[in-house]
């Protein structure tokens, strides 16, 4: 059951929910992955005075009106830290600490630390090709000789889970988001960021965490031997990271 100091809370005319935690004004900012919702974040956060938000498309919140990127996404966000008292500490698992790398680059007065986990920062070099099958089908419509139903198709056969899952404009989210790297967001990071990272992430290896922060200013990286992508958010560490930060 859940405590009653919880309580869903519309931001933005209702285009964005969040979880609200605890009495007092909030400090901690939580942000799902892909295909995840506000609870993931919430359980983490229980005791804490915060925000955990369905990101939009996710959870009781609406999709985009387009195909964002994680630029958009953290822009939408701004509207819930009206509501924080001073400079938030953001906790981003996954495709929600995209965002939260691009809110703290871009809003550097926002935001107070970053603790993130199983984030794709940096875009991996494709580690196989496609299917001969799949290729074969993208040349010829490119060609214009097969159609885009056809393609499309093709892209579901073929495709990740996620693709697969993915409907309207959310699989246009979702084709932008692996397209993207955050280099440069990375390097423009004021404030203290905490990396702390499963060992067998098989979604996004603890390789990346290591590229990330020899770009970050003020990284700390702590890697969780034996845990994966989703069993990290369970480490005691990841709550220990954003309780380092809170004022």
């Amino acid at each position: 059951m859940r405590s009653p100091d919880v309580a869903l809370k519309a931001f933005a005319g209702g285009r964005l929910f969040g979880e609200r935690i605890g009495s007092g004004p909030p400090v901690v900012l939580g942000l799902h992955g892909w295909r995840r919702d506000r609870m993931d974040i919430a359980a983490i956060l229980a005791g804490t005075d915060a925000v955990a938000v369905d990101l939009p498309g996710f959870g009781a919140s609406p999709p985009p009106p387009e195909a964002w990127g994680a630029r958009e996404y953290a822009e939408s966000l701004l509207p819930v830290l009206d509501e924080f008292a001073g400079p938030a500490v953001v906790l981003g698992h996954s495709f929600g600490g995209r965002a939260a790398v691009c809110l703290a680059a871009a809003h550097h007065e926002r935001v107070r630390a970053l603790v993130l986990t199983g984030v794709p920062l940096i875009r991996r070099a494709a580690s196989r090709r496609p299917p001969l099958g799949y290729r074969v089908v993208r040349s010829l419509h490119r060609r214009g000789l097969v159609s885009e139903e056809r393609m499309e198709r093709a892209r579901s056969r073929y495709g990740s889970p996620d693709y697969r899952a993915a409907t309207g404009v959310m699989r246009q989210v979702l084709v932008r988001a692996v397209n993207e790297s955050y280099e440069r967001e990375l390097e423009m990071l004021s404030c203290p960021v905490e990396l702390v990272w499963g060992e067998a992430d098989a979604e996004t290896p603890v390789e990346v965490a290591r590229a990330a922060a020899s770009l970050i200013p003020r990284a700390r990286l702590t890697v969780l031997p034996g845990k994966d992508h989703f069993t990290a958010l369970l480490d005691p560490a990841l709550r220990t990271a954003v309780e380092n930060h809170l004022p």
